[in-house]
């Protein structure tokens, strides 16, 4: 981890509200692995004083280029939006703990929900020969992004949308149920908001297959000090708090108690 300063790139609006930013970064582009994230400092405005944390969408180590992704939700991520090539970011990172593969995985599925989709897609570019499936949940056609992506490291895609304007109408996990049933992953690997995590825990809980999720929180210093990102892990008989941003952002599915909505960090 490292404090230093990017330069961007490109910032495009990929869906509605939804912008990539690619920024480079030597730092990020080397030594970042799926599920971490980058801590930015809002430029153009010292009242807005703590750093936004965005999860890595995908890195090119051949020319040191790394791509975010964020929805523009407040004052921080509008200022954001508006930056144009050339300009400079203060950011740190990368931070946190991500995904891994245990040994002898073979099938993953991987499980993107909304600005969950972002970080997973990652997932599909480091670990390209494993046998993947991606299940991809968007509000609907106009939030949806990055589909075509996916479908370049996955054996299949499936999508879902709350309005039915874009693939199976209803919850990703209904349809990763329904898959579920006749085939079984070594492992799931997903990001998602609060409800949708909560269904998968019972929904990998009933088919008894491991899973590792990521975490929404919004957070303070990014580095463990003000345990504003404090979760609950453990089991409801015996737990303790960790750090999002340090001890997380992934965690086993089985480890993580969730007690209503949470913040985002996309």
């Amino acid at each position: 981890m490292s404090r230093h300063i990017a330069e961007v790139v490109e910032n495009i609006e990929i869906a509605c509200k939804i912008y990539k930013m690619t920024i480079i970064s030597n730092q990020v582009a080397q030594s970042a692995y799926p599920g971490q994230f980058i801590h930015i400092s809002i430029p153009h405005d010292e009242s807005l004083l703590l750093r936004r944390p965005i999860s890595i969408n995908r890195v090119n180590r051949n020319n040191n280029q790394v791509d975010i992704i964020y929805q523009v939700v407040g004052k921080g991520t509008k200022i954001l939006s508006g930056l144009e090539k050339g300009a400079e970011l203060d950011i740190l990172g990368p931070l946190g703990k991500g995904f891994w593969i245990p040994k002898g995985t073979k099938k993953i599925y991987i499980v993107g929900g909304g600005c969950g989709v972002a970080p997973v897609r990652f997932i599909g570019e480091r670990w390209d020969y494993l046998d993947i499936t991606s299940f991809l949940g968007f509000r609907g056609k106009p939030w949806a992004y990055q589909i075509d992506e996916f479908e370049r490291f996955s054996r299949k895609v499936f999508v879902s949308s709350d309005d039915g304007t874009i693939g199976y109408k209803g919850s990703i996990i209904s349809l990763l149920d329904k898959h579920l049933s006749v085939e079984n992953p070594d492992l799931v690997m997903a990001c998602g908001p609060v409800p949708m995590i909560q269904a998968l825990q019972k929904t990998v809980l009933k088919y008894d297959i491991p899973c590792q999720i990521s975490l929404e929180e919004r957070m303070g210093c990014g580095v463990g000090g003000c345990l504003v990102c404090s979760c609950a892990i453990g089991s409801k008989d015996k737990w303790d708090y960790k750090k999002v941003c340090t001890d997380g952002p992934v965690f086993w599915s089985e480890e993580v108690i969730l007690d209503g909505e949470s913040e985002t960090k996309c």
